[in-house]
């Protein structure tokens, strides 16, 4: 199982709120004009609503007083545009922000998908699959909504509430110092609501994406806990995890549940202590009845945005929260790069040297030996040559390197003599074709997935249908045609929907279709059944007498496909040549060979 988020993706440094929350203006800046527009249409729905009351206290000590009728149908006729125009200003502001908050999320969602593409496979050793889901849908997500909704009320509630206690005193200072007094409290339970509340958040957001986790590796797994009777100790610790997580959540809600106590019981505290000194003031005749009725009309137009405080904290802190987990990914340093003055291959050759290569997985210990450790060897071009050792020797690792999936800690892959670190990425894989241990489809058709590296052809065109059909012969893949749509199947997540030799033979498709200049396949035959292995091997003669290639070998039959064979031993190559002269030569390679075909007899 997955270890937790907290042992494998490093936080980024904790900023104040507001920079934290500034880190989005780059994304948000071509949606400012409308979100501001959206603001100030908002601030002037507020204003609007706080002239109400004094609209109130003209008709109460004018018109209704006097009794002059005209006078108060107009007056009510005025207060009633001033609750029209409240709404369509609210109309208004929704009209203007929801859709620029929208392609805000779009951007950043774009730019996470693309920030993803460029960081180097290390990083994705170290980061749980589940983690940046929840970061690229959930937390990108709360974002929009904050920038649609939370943003735009928190500025205008606040404002409302400035504005309504600066009114307040326009009728009596004590009216103003009641209220302001009376709302000393929430500034001090804020306080300690923000802290405890961005810790408990935090934790709630990453064992939410622990538990993404958990989800997806069960329902990548279901055949193997099926088999092995495991789906009752799956639920359990599923159920441990989220039982922490809902642990999490009812400490947030208590936390939450206390801040909706206070800003819900400091407005009615401040009403009624107002209250007092306002019928004191009336009785004294400092207030008419007309300011009286106003103020407690303005009042009850506060407690809304008074009340909504609470919410609206809580909802910046979860956004501030799921903007630290985005800008992780963000901040997450790119190790694999284009080099700064690129440089080409006219006319590739395909030969494949590695010269003094040392590696070692970023995050291994310092005592530990290189994992490939002063490792030479040269593939010539058009040159087939398999690669034998024992498990642990570091051969899957090595076929990691020419295309910088991994980049070497020392020494150099060269490509016809040029440092693959001298070559953009994408002309550098552009002339090495990899077939994986494992292979991988997508989600996706057959024509999709085999044609995956050849961007250069239209898939509908009739190049890219010969391409299909010559690649899909090589890996003996005729079984696509029996599939319900041909090739224009969709083969389901992962291919899971196909047996796994005819995964592998799609895969070794895809790496035929792209036709590299040099072919780096690990093991690409180990699932396929002894009679269709001869039909792929002897196809493959004719595309690898073209190619220079290099093959992990685990079969006997693999080995009799190439030109020589290098014997890997400790993350160095321990010999290099034909199979009869490493017999002769070899005690090392006659036990693998020994070893290799016991293993195929069985």
């Amino acid at each position: 199982m997955t270890t937790s988020h907290a042992d494998t993706a490093p936080q980024t440094q904790r900023l104040s709120t507001l920079r934290a929350l500034a880190r989005l203006l780059p994304f948000a800046k071509p949606a400012l004009p409308r979100l501001i527009g959206g603001l100030f249409v908002g601030l002037a729905a507020a204003v609007t609503s706080l002239l109400i009351p004094l609209a109130l206290q003209y008709v109460i000590d004018g018109p209704l007083t006097s009794g002059d009728r005209t006078a108060f149908l107009w007056a009510a006729f005025g207060v009633l545009a001033l609750g029209v125009g409240e709404a369509l200003f609210v109309f208004l502001r929704r009209t203007l922000v929801l859709t620029p908050a929208a392609a805000v999320e779009y951007s950043v969602r774009q730019a996470f998908y693309r920030r993803l593409q460029r960081l180097q496979v290390a990083f994705h050793d170290r980061w749980q699959s589940g983690q940046l889901l929840s970061r690229m849908m959930q937390d990108i997500g709360l974002i929009r909504r904050w920038l649609a909704f939370g943003s735009i009320l928190l500025v205008i509630n606040v404002t409302t509430l400035v504005l309504g206690m600066a009114l307040l005193f326009r009728w009596h200072w004590a009216l103003g110092v009641g209220f302001v007094v009376c709302s000393i409290p929430i500034w001090v339970v804020s306080y300690r609501f923000e802290q405890r509340y961005g810790v408990l958040t935090r934790t709630s957001q990453d064992q939410a994406g622990d538990l993404a986790t958990a989800v997806e590796e069960s329902v990548h797994g279901i055949r193997v806990l099926k088999a092995f009777g495991r789906g009752g100790h799956a639920l359990g610790a599923f159920e441990r995890k989220a039982e922490t997580l809902r642990a999490t959540e009812m400490s947030k809600a208590r936390e939450m549940g206390v801040i909706w106590f206070w800003y819900e019981l400091v407005p009615i505290m401040a009403q009624s202590a107002c209250f007092i000194i306002g019928v004191v003031l009336a009785a004294q005749g400092q207030l008419t009845v007309g300011e009286l009725f106003a103020f407690f009309a303005l009042a009850a137009a506060m407690l809304w945005p008074m009340g909504s405080l609470g919410f609206l904290f809580s909802f910046l802190i979860d956004t501030r929260t799921a903007t630290d987990r985005v800008f992780e990914v963000f901040d997450a340093p790119i190790l694999i790069e284009d080099p700064a003055d690129p440089r080409t291959i006219a006319e590739p050759r395909g030969a494949l040297a590695f010269r003094g290569v040392h590696f070692r997985y970023p995050d291994a210990k310092e005592p530990e030996t290189d994992l490939i450790d002063g490792l030479d060897l040269v593939l010539r071009p058009g040159e087939t040559m398999a690669l034998v050792g024992a498990t642990g020797s570091g051969k899957t690792t090595l076929t990691a390197l020419p295309t910088r999936l991994y980049d070497v800690t020392a020494g150099s892959v060269e490509i016809d003599g040029v440092d693959v670190r001298e070559l953009r990425l994408e002309d550098l894989r552009s002339l090495i074709g990899v077939a994986f241990e494992e292979p991988i489809l997508f989600s996706a058709s057959v024509r999709e997935n085999v044609l995956l590296g050849r961007h250069d052809l239209d898939p509908g065109s009739a190049e890219a249908d010969a391409v299909l059909r010559e690649a899909l012969d090589v890996a003996q893949a005729g079984f696509v045609h029996e599939l319900p749509d041909g090739v224009d199947t969709e083969v389901g997540e992962e291919g899971l929907s196909l047996s796994g030799g005819q995964r592998q033979r799609l895969a070794l498709a895809r790496v035929v279709a792209a036709n590299p200049s040099v072919m780096v396949l690990d093991d690409p035959l180990s699932a396929l059944d002894v009679d269709t292995e001869a039909l792929v091997e002897a196809a493959l003669r004719r595309v690898l007498a073209g190619t220079t290639a290099l093959i992990v070998a685990h079969r006997p039959s693999t080995v009799a496909l190439a030109d020589r064979v290098a014997v890997m031993r400790d993350g160095r190559i321990d010999a290099v040549g034909t199979h009869g002269e490493l017999l002769r030569s070899s005690e090392h390679y006659r036990y693998l060979i020994s070893s290799i075909e016991e293993e195929g007899r069985r």
